[in-house]
């Protein structure tokens, strides 16, 4: 493995784009024997009927879920009360509190404690924890009303600091503003919405050559579990049933959409190697026809499609594909719909293990799929870290 990265490595230098550097890793694996064949395209477009439906159970119990998140009138941030939502108190924000009596008014700074209760004046340890401004108003007042005939109190939050939300990725950060900006944590003040969030934070990036947000895939990470929401749909289709309303914890993540978008990478004996759209390379005889065909040495009884990798960067499925029969006895079961980020591959010898295969490609499909990660593991201030490839 310390070779065939090596391999990637001198590439990479050489020849400009991933997809260049990729194609000289992919060339090097094709001279490994093999034993077993891996998934049939035609076992494998008739899935078992009941783990179809389980994944659409699960699918749309996360869109349940996330609409539900949307439609809140409570959480761990704020109350909704007679139809206007209020921030709930918590440890470490600084309540403002002004007593009246008479014409003399005297203002204080109340921190709130670790165990949720403050001091002021006269009364000790009032618990304020999960309070609202206006339920410490009234609390106060009634604990006053044994020493004052009419007190009059006026609560205020002045720091918020109990409530945070940690806000990740493709997000704009500005240097000349004073207003905080760009990923980091974030105070939670009162109801706030994703794109409350996103909007106050700087809004996502957009319009640029590199690095721009994907909307579409926002991950919202809540005790544990994930969600994956539209943030596209709720801004441009009026989508709302997917504008989680934020809670006291969440890390929101806005990751980086792929430069070319949905696409499908075309790789091994056929005449043009490289990235294609997914809209143009739709299906496996499209995908090969748009990369000008197959070469005069390749197997093409033997088509292998990469899929799922970049779902959590998980072991991928291989899936094996006839291409003789598509193209000579029309055997259209075979021309399986391609999926985003799936990686079509015409190898120039049969390829029979397929676990072997998946050992060997996994590096490529890292240095595709993941340029980010490659730069890091094997690049260290502009130079190869050769230090860490063992």
């Amino acid at each position: 493995m310390f070779h065939i990265t090596k391999r990637i490595l001198r590439a990479s230098m050489v020849v400009s784009g991933a997809v260049l550097g990729a194609i000289f890793f992919v060339l090097s694996i094709t001279a490994c024997s093999f034993e077993t064949k891996g998934i049939s395209v035609k076992e494998y477009i008739v899935p078992d009927s009941s783990s179809v439906l389980e994944l659409q159970r699960l699918k749309k119990e996360m869109k349940e879920e996330v609409a539900g998140m949307s439609r809140i009138t409570e959480n761990m941030v704020f109350t909704e009360k007679r139809g206007i939502s209020e921030y709930k108190i918590g440890p470490d924000d600084v309540l403002s509190i002004k007593k009246t009596e008479g014409e003399k008014t005297a203002e204080y700074d109340a921190v709130v404690r670790p165990d949720g209760m403050i001091s002021y004046d006269l009364i000790d340890d009032i618990s304020v924890n999960g309070l609202t401004a206006n339920e410490v108003d009234e609390t106060l007042t009634n604990a006053f009303k044994k020493y004052i005939k009419h007190p009059r109190i006026e609560i205020l939050v002045k720091k918020y600091n109990s409530k945070s939300v940690l806000l990740l990725g493709q997000i704009n950060t500005y240097a000349y503003t004073k207003r905080i900006s760009g990923p980091g944590r974030y105070n939670l003040k009162r109801k706030t919405t994703l794109l409350d969030l996103i909007v106050i934070a700087g809004g996502a990036i957009s319009g640029q050559e590199h690095g721009n947000a994907d909307l579409r895939r926002v991950e919202v990470v809540r005790k544990g579990k994930s969600y994956t929401v539209s943030l596209y749909d709720v801004m441009f289709k009026g989508d709302n049933s997917q504008n989680i309303i934020i809670d006291d914890g969440d890390i929101v993540t806005v990751p980086e959409l792929p430069t070319y978008g949905e696409r499908v990478y075309v790789l091994g004996e056929v005449a043009s190697q490289g990235i294609y759209r997914l809209k143009d390379a739709y299906d496996l005889l499209a995908a090969i026809s748009i990369a000008g065909g197959t070469t005069r040495v390749a197997v093409d009884s033997e088509v292998k499609i990469i899929r799922g990798y970049m779902e959590n960067n998980r072991e991928p499925i291989i899936l094996s594909a006839n291409y003789n029969q598509i193209l000579k006895k029309g055997d259209i079961s075979q021309n399986i719909s391609l999926n985003d980020g799936d990686v079509v591959y015409v190898p120039r010898t049969a390829i029979g293990d397929i676990n072997e295969f998946i050992v060997n490609t996994v590096p490529l499909l890292d240095y595709l799929l993941y340029p980010g990660k490659y730069r890091d593991a094997y690049f260290g201030d502009k130079h190869l870290r050769f230090n860490e490839l063992d």
